[in-house]
């Protein structure tokens, strides 16, 4: 099993963890605020592992359905304790949403798609083709998609970090007409250690040494945003 699937399916409270270290200042929240208005909107959340983009958008759209196709994730965006109100949670594919045609002002994937770029490798652009489909296909006149993805992590300048993201990124750019913004969304950890165990966790040991090495609470990381316009 490869090692992110491994995590999503069966270590989602470890992801759950380094997820509060994420985005120490905020960025991702102010673009997409730049991005459009929370207010009213019918937003749907792909890929939305435990809830990091929900956490953002909770509690300000008109509706809010966040989905995943691991039962572990989902379950954390109900563990007692949070104070920000519950999406509905669908568990189902990205490459078949169980969704009507034209019912959302915003789609968004957080860190989702990727994947397939290697999980897919030998079929990739008809795999991510379709997911691309999917979410213009349940985005309305005038909505709006969005897909973010790494642009580095450990490192002090964005880029994509190996060939093969490079050349999703810019296939999305090229056949599909995404427009890319990017972002420093920085993880911050109580400590040293702390920050080197959980990059560790779900980036290997290379990156943990890394961080020891550094001395870093604070680990540099930069985001992709994609955007269309439907």
């Amino acid at each position: 099993m490869d090692h992110f699937q491994r995590i999503y399916r069966q270590e989602a409270d470890g992801y759950s963890r380094l997820m509060r270290g994420a985005d120490v200042d905020g960025r991702l929240a102010a673009a997409l605020h730049t991005l459009t208005s929370f207010t009213g909107k019918k937003w749907l959340d792909l890929g939305t592992g435990t809830g990091r983009i929900p956490a953002i958008a909770a509690g300000q759209t008109g509706q809010l359905i966040a989905l995943d196709r691991h039962e572990a994730m989902l379950r954390q965006q109900l563990l007692p304790g949070s104070t920000r109100p519950t999406p509905l949670l669908v568990q189902a594919d990205m490459q078949a949403l169980p969704l009507p045609s034209h019912r959302f002002d915003v789609v968004t994937a957080g860190w989702a798609i990727g994947h397939s770029r290697f999980w897919a490798a030998e079929n990739w652009l008809e795999t991510i083709g379709q997911m691309v489909q999917e979410m213009r296909r349940v985005t309305t006149p005038g909505g709006m998609v969005i897909i973010i993805e790494t642009m580095g992590t450990g490192v002090l300048s964005p880029a994509p970090p190996n060939a093969e993201l490079a050349e999703y990124y810019g296939w999305l750019e090229s056949e599909w007409g995404f427009a890319r913004q990017v972002i420093p969304i920085d993880y911050e950890f109580q400590s040293v250690e702390d920050a080197a165990a959980m990059m560790t966790f779900f980036f290997g040991e290379a990156m943990g040494q890394q961080v020891r090495q550094n001395n870093w609470k604070r680990v540099p990381e930069w985001a992709g945003l994609w955007v269309w316009h439907q």
